[in-house]
């Protein structure tokens, strides 16, 4: 081989290896240009994207292109666009990945693609809700629509929908995949307000391939604001915002001020989502630190924060900020001994927004598919006939009620030049209530079949060129007036019924006082038998208020459904045993049965099954459904559905990958737990239970606290678990004088004194049992010792407390490394949570706000922290908030 050829070969391999990292890189991307010949595809040069025609996924539109004068300065996917100027709607069919979470973004630039100069307006619909109303104040800036959405099924229909004000275009298409731990949010999705790179210098928008996800960061600063920057990769985190965004951060340029951001809306209730991404990029000195609180509104949100060196750390808040609010502010606040001023490197902004995936009834769409074929009808007749249901298909009408599949009731072909037979496929509507064909070219009989529409009410066949005779059903049915006919103008038809004919003056003198007589009889019985309905109906609605009992010895079918909430949370056995792998692998086993492994789309989750021995497992599962469907919380383990079929019993929950807390408290575990580890998981718990107690109406006392039933996610956030025993009562006057006589449940060593000997169980046998719990986790100690005198922990630390001897209470594994004063604070909390006077236990609220006490003084003692994990590789934390009016209530 010679060097020119070597040298060529080497370039060609080079050139492959790009491409396949770029293609890597691009993995579950789908990147459409609009309005791309068919078959055509090219990687757009600034970015390395991929890009395809949308030829494949849209069957209507034209194609039209920009001046070329925009090319120089635009990406290569605006070059082109998509025009619609024929329909009311015009619909995407895209083929996604079922339960993906995706960044969804439609782009558009006009540029007078048109040469009318008309800035168009219209909406753009994602299945059956309205995404975003499309507005242009400038043919030269583009419009982009951009929201997170996890997919519930394997396609997705994108409409643009003619609203009368110009003609609807798109641009480009894009879905990026992003990981189902980043951009939590329940049920709904997130609509786009602002992604802003701060504290950058370039003044250029950065996306892929700086960012793997392909977000778009804006360049934003102002004008009291500077920069600092480092040179250095900063490491991401989940979210990974990219180096190069997290590279430079914004600083105040008056020190002393706080570092503000805020923003105002028209809409008070609209509900906003924010990420706030940090990392220290100036390498401080031993004796410097950075560390500063986030206010919401004048509220403290967050805190106190110190930026890790090089490191990304994402704060976030699982619930919307509180509304209804005009302005939002958000005051970044320097702490005591902090001696740099507050940074921020970059920040996401997003409302919620409810994109509903409804699609029509499958049979329903084949038979009108097939319809369509047959006739060749030739209207906008593309995508889900009923989906937008306020814009089904021209001559279409379809049900709208929430929450139930679309069906096709109506079906209007009138003068729109069918010929042929009636389509056999016509049968296959069986929701049908109303068939207009009249006005065509139909020939042949008119079939048996349609008898077959057992709700058809109107069917209209007249001026066509039909033959043979109307079928004697169809005649019966319109004789007994349950079927408007009509097929007048069919010269060839055989109509021998006088039904079917044109009445007379005699005959409709005669009918008229007839069918008056009859009708006042049955309008009369028609009243009696709506009024007894009513009646019915308001019983029934009373009775289904009462949550049923379930009865051990036979089926559980009492357990109706509107107590499990909804069907789509309702798993089958079979599909228990697909997810658990016929029950492979064993989590754990408590006194309500076994606790097994499994996965649902890839995403992981504990399955917990009754136990046909347990004797109290079916109360216990009655009220933990209960309760989780009543409530949550970011801090409370999360029900991802149930089974209730047959004798077979089990619940489906979020798994919790670090397992409980027992566990990681044991001499037998792996690696030892940090002070700041714990306190932060501490924290976590007790807001879980200060949610119980003041965020649900009325309140929850959960009767079994303790450090097995504190779960761990995979970043160390604790969440309490198992409610089987948890009860609620109603709350009159001065909370603190409420309780409720009960049989005495919970665990030996966590149990209320006060409880065990009176039966009567308060809020603050809760706090007992924590302030046991909270012992363990700062001393590591068994609740009641081993020894032959059975000491329980809370006399064991009082004991040492006497003895002034703190550092004899602490864990030693810890090796002296924790504030001396924030284990004191916590020594303390613990204690007074313990007392034998209930009265003098603090409560839930008091105990959140001592330990996040005790967390700032840790904070300050380590600045060079490097976030919730005692390992290092996890730099993500979630907001520590309690918000009562963002929390959901407990109903």
């Amino acid at each position: 081989m010679d060097v020119s050829t070597y040298l060529l070969f080497a370039f060609l391999s080079g050139l492959a290896l790009v491409n396949l990292v770029q293609a890597q890189g691009q993995l579950g991307f789908i990147s459409l240009d609009c309005g791309l010949p068919p078959n055509t595809n090219y990687i757009e040069p600034t970015t390395t994207l991929q890009f395809t025609s949308d030829a494949a996924y849209i069957k209507s539109g034209v194609s039209k292109s920009l001046s070329s004068n925009y090319n120089q300065f635009l990406y290569k996917q605006y070059h082109h666009v998509r025009s619609f100027p024929q329909g009311r709607r015009n619909c995407y069919d895209i083929s996604v990945k079922k339960g993906t979470k995706y960044l969804m973004r439609a782009s558009f630039f006009y540029g007078n693609y048109d040469g009318l100069s008309q800035l168009p307006k219209f909406n753009l619909y994602l299945g059956d809700s309205l995404w975003k109303m499309v507005n242009f104040t400038d043919e030269n800036m583009d419009t982009t629509v951009d929201s997170i959405h996890v997919t519930l099924d394997n396609q997705v229909q994108i409409c643009l929908v003619n609203t009368n004000t110009g003609t609807p275009f798109i641009s480009s298409l894009e879905f990026r995949p992003l990981p189902n731990e980043t951009y939590k949010v329940l049920t709904r999705s997130l609509l786009l307000s602002y992604r802003l790179d701060m504290g950058t210098t370039t003044n250029l928008t950065y996306r892929f391939p700086n960012d793997t996800y392909d977000r778009f960061w804006v360049p934003y600063n102002w004008g009291e604001w500077t920069s600092i920057s480092s040179a250095l990769t900063i490491d991401p985190n989940t979210y990974e915002p990219g180096s190069i965004v997290m590279e430079t951060a914004a600083i105040r340029i008056d020190t002393k001020k706080p570092l503000e951001i805020w923003w105002e809306t028209e809409d008070e209730n609209t509900q906003y989502y924010v990420y706030m991404h940090f990392a220290e990029v100036e390498k401080l000195q031993p004796n410097q630190t950075r560390g500063f609180n986030i206010t919401y509104n004048g509220s403290v949100w967050y805190g106190p924060l110190i930026p890790d060196y090089l490191s990304t750390t994402t704060i976030f808040s699982q619930g919307p900020l509180p509304t209804p609010k005009k302005k939002h502010l958000f005051s970044l606040i320097p702490i005591e001994n902090s001696t740099h001023p507050p940074i921020i490197n970059a920040m996401e902004i997003y409302s919620a927004i409810d994109l509903l995936e409804l699609t029509s009834d499958q049979g329903d769409v084949g038979a009108i598919t097939s319809i369509k074929s047959t006739y060749g009808i030739v209207r906008d007749w593309e995508g889900d006939p009923c989906v937008p249901r306020a814009y089904p298909w021209e001559g279409i009408a379809c049900t709208k009620t929430n929450g139930t599949v679309p069906r096709i009731v109506s079906l209007n072909l009138s003068s729109s030049g069918l010929a042929g037979e009636i389509s056999q496929s016509i049968e296959n509507l069986q929701m049908l209530q109303i068939l207009d064909l009249s006005n065509n070219d139909l020939t042949g009989n008119i079939p048996d079949f349609l008898s077959n529409l057992s709700n058809l009410e109107v069917l209209k066949l007249d001026n066509n060129k039909l033959t043979g005779s109307v079928p004697s059903e169809l005649l019966k049915r319109h004789d007994n007036g349950s079927l408007s006919l009509s097929v007048q103008g069919n010269p060839n038809l055989d109509c021998t019924s006088d039904s079917c004919k044109s009445s007379s003056k005699k005959k409709t003198s005669v009918v008229i006082p007839i069918v008056a007589s009859i009708g006042g009889l049955i309008l009369i019985i028609v009243v009696s038998i709506i009024i007894l309905w009513i009646v019915k109906s308001r019983k029934k609605r009373r009775n289904e208020t009462v949550v049923p009992k379930v009865d051990p010895s036979g089926t559980n079918d009492q357990i109706s459904d509107h107590l499990l909430e909804t069907r789509r949370r309702q798993f089958t056995y079979s599909e228990v045993l697909r997810m658990t792998n016929n029950f492979e692998r064993i989590l754990g086993k408590g006194g309500f049965g076994m606790v097994y492994y499994g996965t649902i789309d890839d995403t992981q989750v504990a399955v917990k099954m009754l136990s046909q021995a347990s004797g109290q497992g079916y109360q216990q599962f009655q009220a933990e459904v209960t309760l989780l469907l009543r409530v949550h919380h970011k801090n409370l383990t999360n029900l991802v559905g149930y089974l209730n079929e047959g004798d077979r019993l089990g619940l489906i929950y979020e798994f919790m990958a670090k397992g409980n807390l027992a566990e990681h408290l044991s001499e037998t575990s792996s690696y030892v737990l940090s002070w700041q580890d714990r306190l932060r998981i501490a924290m976590d718990a007790a807001q879980g239970l200060e949610y119980l107690h003041d965020g649900c109406k009325p309140p929850i006392i959960h009767r079994d606290v303790k450090t097995t039933n504190i779960l761990l996610t995979e970043n160390f956030q604790a969440k309490l678990a198992d409610f089987g025993l948890s009860k609620s009562f109603p709350v009159d006057g001065n909370k603190t004088n409420n309780y409720m006589s009960t049989i005495v449940a919970g665990t030996p060593g966590y149990l209320d004194p006060d409880y065990y000997l009176s039966n009567r169980l308060t809020e603050k046998s809760d706090v007992y049992s924590f302030g046991v719990a909270l012992l363990e986790i700062i001393s590591c100690r068994p609740v009641i010792s081993r020894s032959e005198e059975n000491v329980h922990i809370s006399k064991w630390v009082n004991s040492m407390v006497a003895q002034g001897d703190i550092n004899g209470i602490v864990d030693e594994r810890l090796g002296g490394k924790y504030d001396a004063n924030s284990v004191w604070k916590a020594v303390e909390v613990a204690l007074s949570c313990v007392s034998g006077n209930s009265a003098r236990r603090p409560t839930m609220n008091q105990v959140v706000a001592e330990l996040k006490s005790c967390l700032a003084m840790e904070l300050e003692r380590t600045p060079e922290s490097r976030g919730f994990d005692s390992t290092n590789s996890v730099n993500m934390m979630s907001i520590v908030m309690d918000y009562s009016e963002a929390a959901p209530m407990a109903r």
